[in-house]
């Protein structure tokens, strides 16, 4: 018999009964029914139950062994006793009586519970990591994790993608975030930076003829935590392709994840046919370009209704004559809401900075539809009807508004829309809900620094000719503005789960692009020469995108933090509490590297 098991913890059947048997595991659980112990002995592969009574030679270490000890077992596979069978376990029909035991691993006292899924300070969690990992949820979405990258692999091969694989010490690049830097100990006083993505490379393996490239690429960027995204590094499929239009690659993209989805969906539908929707159009009826579908409410805008010499509203109608717009966001079924519902919608509005959030109750008086509530009088019965009838509600909904310029006033809907939505319970929370957000705009005005950016991906081609993109005039702010660039997001549920474009992939354009973001020429070479320089030579159209392993993951998991599908995260300080990362460095090491520290001032 092997050294450790015969079987594992999660194969015994009831075709096993009678025979000598040998496991090795964690003891999950240990019940004293005095005179009798059961314990549930736990590995990768599942859970058996184990018995040992005072007959057997193995009972008086057995009491001795307490939760999470490593433990070898001899003992028989028999039959559960009638009525204590345990449908839910794989092995609930059998149990082992045990003849012999080892300790292989003693543990001390638990700093947080393996069995059960209690809450426990994130700070205990992540520093004691390998012990949270044992718990069965957690354990449960990482192999599923690795159970859908190797599904994305597969479906990518057979769309006819190869894998690559990347460097991670490379250039510094502008990307949107900080680079992390390494220094360089054989060229003092440079660095290498780790990628914020494999952008460059892999648009220089299109240009080497390779056709179509995928990768599960580990990115890294030194930015400030985020809710959505995990501090320090994560992961995405990253995908490039040439000779490619935008339909191309939904065409191809679109059933790899839609299919990883329903692979894995556990029965909850999931959208089949991605809807494309414009981002100017999301911004309107979402107030977002990453909308929950999911949530049938839609904004509408209302700015021409307040404008009306008859309404008497001022501050709606001084919003628009200042050039700013009026958003109207309906509730459905909100008339029958007490006025606590209201008020803390109001209260929410100005924790977000917003002086308040306006709303219209809709009742029917003797078949004629009629607006209560405190700006309602302001507003004549036309008007009233006219924004009911755009924000699609009748007799007992309410509507909801929001004003200012149109990027506020939008960023306020969007989140009211979502609030409205769950504390109504509109939200259909057990499907997937896809869409395509296209045509992006390629700039955005930096109204701190006062000059034109890129709104998005600096690589991304513009949605006109050429010539057209060779002849716009860079100091035409409003003509810039309007620009838009072949760049698409796609959105689930709420998030951001890809990102990609047809990219710039001819050097005057490319200089362009960058001339329009206040980049000379010099900018260029000095920052992507090695781009620049291929594009010289013959460079394909191409494009890709890139989706969030990540992210992905933890959608089709049911959680609602990153760090609950990843193995080893580190914490909102970008921290590593298990192994002590970020750490100093030794004066000799520091030495060899050619570094002098200038550390701040300690506060105090």
């Amino acid at each position: 018999m092997h050294r450790y098991r015969s079987h594992t913890c999660g194969a015994l059947r009831p075709s096993d009964v009678g025979g000598e048997i040998r496991l090795s595991g964690w003891c999950h659980r240990i019940r004293d029914h005095g005179g009798v112990l059961f314990i549930d002995l736990r590995d990768h592969y599942g859970l058996t139950q184990c018995v040992v009574d005072s007959d057997s030679k193995a009972f008086k270490l057995a009491e001795t062994v307490r939760s999470e000890w490593v433990i070898r077992l001899d003992g028989r596979v028999r039959t559960r006793p009638a009525g204590t069978e345990n449908a839910e376990l794989p092995t609930g029909a059998i149990e082992v009586y045990i003849d012999d035991i080892e300790v292989l691993g003693p543990a001390g006292e638990l700093p947080l519970p393996v069995f059960g899924d209690q809450e426990y300070p994130e700070e205990t969690r992540l520093a004691y990591r390998f012990l949270d990992l044992r718990r069965e949820k957690l354990h449960a979405n990482i192999m599923k994790r690795g159970a859908i990258i190797d599904s994305l692999r597969r479906r990518m091969r057979e769309s006819g993608f190869f894998e690559f694989q990347t460097p991670i010490l490379t250039a510094s690049s502008p990307e949107g975030a900080r680079d992390f830097l390494v220094p360089s100990r054989l060229h003092p006083g440079k660095f290498y930076a780790l990628p914020q993505a494999p952008q460059q490379f892999k648009q220089l393996t299109m240009i080497a003829g390779f056709d179509r490239y995928f990768q599960i690429a580990p990115c890294f960027r030194d930015e400030d935590p985020r809710a959505d995204r995990l501090p320090g590094e994560f992961y995405q499929l990253d995908v490039e392709m040439s000779f490619v239009t935008e339909q191309d690659v939904y065409a191809t993209m679109e059933p790899v994840v839609r299919d990883t989805f329903v692979e894995f969906a556990e029965g909850k539908p999931v959208t089949q046919t991605f809807p494309r929707i414009p981002y100017a159009e999301a911004m309107l009826k979402y107030g977002s370009d990453k909308p929950d579908l999911r949530n049938p409410l839609i904004i509408a805008d209302v700015s021409d209704e307040f404008a009306r010499d008859e309404v008497e509203f001022k501050a709606f109608k001084g919003v628009v004559k200042s050039g700013g717009v009026v958003r109207a966001i309906p509730a459905t079924g909100a008339a029958g809401q007490p006025r606590s519902f209201f008020d803390k919608l109001n209260d929410w509005a100005r924790s977000e900075g917003a002086p308040g959030l306006g709303y219209v109750v809709f009742e029917d008086e003797g078949g004629v539809l009629t607006g209560k509530g405190p700006i309602a009088k302001f507003i004549p019965a036309e008007i009233q009807k006219a924004i009911a009838e755009k924000a699609g509600v009748k007799a007992g909904d309410a509507v909801f508004f929001s004003a200012g310029n149109e990027a506020k006033a939008a960023a306020l809907a969007g989140k009211a829309r979502n609030r409205i939505a769950d504390e109504l319970g509109l939200v259909d929370r057990d499907r997937y809900a896809f869409c395509w957000i296209t045509d992006f705009p390629m700039y955005e005005w930096n109204e701190d620094e006062k000059k034109i950016d890129f709104s998005h991906n600096p690589f991304s081609g513009p949605n006109v000719s050429h010539e057209e993109f060779l002849a716009l005039d860079p100091a035409d702010t409003e003509a810039v503005l309007k620009l838009k660039a072949v760049q698409y997001d796609m959105v689930c549920n709420g998030y951001e789960v890809a990102s990609g474009s047809i990219r710039n992939h001819r050097p005057d354009a490319m200089v362009k692009a960058f001339e329009i973001a206040g980049y000379g020429e010099a900018d260029v070479h000095a920052r992507f020469g090695g781009m620049y320089r291929a594009f010289q030579y013959g460079a394909p159209p191409h494009g890709g995108m890139a989706a969030g392993i990540d992210r992905l993951v933890m959608l089709l998991v049911g959680a609602i933090n990153l760090r609950e599908v990843t193995l080893f995260p580190m914490n909102q300080r970008a921290e590593d509490l298990l192994l002590g990362a970020p750490s100093e460095a030794t004066p000799k090491q520091l030495r060899e590297l050619h570094i002098r520290l200038n550390l701040p001032e300690k506060k105090g």
